[in-house]
């Protein structure tokens, strides 16, 4: 029995679709955008001559124009996560690019394969919304994963600044200059409302909620408590320092525990499908014989409904909150 190789085309077309969104994104906005960069991305564009409130302006634009746009159908499972990794792409970018890619991989699976237009057509988009989805997704984990790593350091930064004598909103500002992307950049923004008369602790909160980082909430709240009621600001850090590192800690340990449970749920869920996809493309009339029973519709959506809730029962046993 020959064995067709469009299972690997289609990998391939859908591995060049990722490939293809990050170096569009790279030519667009340029390199100093990218989570690999060391370069403080705001401290760079003032030093080629940007006034400080335009490079303030462009960074929050960037950062809140996807929670604007949370309304849009079906775009709205996208907007937090494009939030979340701080896109430089407006919404309108990622949807074009969503039609666009689509229309590349459709060309990819006529010329690479002899599936009927119908396939195409419904694969096609499904290649392009999940190419990009997957990309955002990747973003926004590789990016909140760093924030998190960074924090503690920050925090403990900031409580050597305020013991020396400095104001906190000072502190901020050497944070903002000490440290590397992506928190660098998020505490400069604090530094520049600050300066333009933004309370701090509300710059924080609103840090907080839009990268949905609990221990980002923990730091808001404790300055803001501080600013009202008065107290050594410094020991409060100190301690949600040390805090802050045990939990990622704890965390890092849960993660590798759960980690074996996790894989096999995915495994469970996908392996039938897998399954399902190689058989139909290496023998099609596999189920000819079977597909005009009447209970086989009904039997299809039954295994469907299962394996949707073994991915759920999966995630619920093991998405331990830390």
């Amino acid at each position: 029995m020959a064995i067709s190789a469009e299972p690997l085309i289609y990998g391939l077309i859908f591995i060049g679709v990722l490939v293809l969104v990050e170096g569009i994104y790279l030519t667009l906005f340029g390199r100093s955008i990218s989570l690999n960069s060391r370069v403080n991305r705001r401290l760079e564009m003032i030093q080629k001559g940007n006034k400080r409130a335009d490079v303030m302006d462009k960074l929050r634009k960037e950062m809140n124009q996807h929670k604007k746009s949370m309304g849009i159908p079906l775009y709205s499972l996208l907007a937090s996560k494009a939030q979340k990794a701080a896109l430089a792409f407006t919404p309108i970018q990622l949807i074009m690019l969503m039609g666009g890619v689509s229309v590349v991989a459709f060309l990819g699976l006529t010329l690479a394969t002899d599936t009927t237009l119908a396939i195409r057509a419904a694969i096609a988009p499904i290649m392009g919304i999940g190419g990009i989805f997957f990309w955002v997704n990747s973003k926004a984990k590789k990016r909140i994963s760093m924030i998190e790593e960074q924090l503690p350091d920050a925090v403990e930064l900031m409580v050597r600044s305020l013991r020396v004598g400095h104001p906190f909103s000072s502190a901020v500002q050497i944070v903002s200059k000490e440290i590397k992307d992506p928190l660098a950049t998020e505490f400069g923004i604090i530094a520049d409302e600050s300066a333009y008369g933004r309370d701090v602790g509300e710059a924080l909160k609103d840090m907080a909620e839009r990268i949905g980082l609990q221990d980002l909430r923990f730091l808001a709240v404790a300055v803001t408590i501080q600013q009202q009621s008065g107290g050594n600001l410094a020991e409060i850090l100190a301690g949600l320092a040390q805090v802050i590192r045990a939990r990622f800690r704890l965390f890092r340990r849960v993660k590798a525990i759960t980690a074996e449970a996790q894989w096999s749920g995915k495994f469970l869920s996908s392996f039938p499908i897998v399954a399902l996809i190689v058989i139909n493309v290496s023998k099609p009339d596999y189920y000819d014989e079977v597909m005009d029973h009447p209970y086989f519709i009904p039997a299809c959506i039954f295994v469907a409904a299962f394996l949707t809730l073994n991915l759920f029962v999966m995630r619920m046993l093991t998405n331990i909150k830390v």
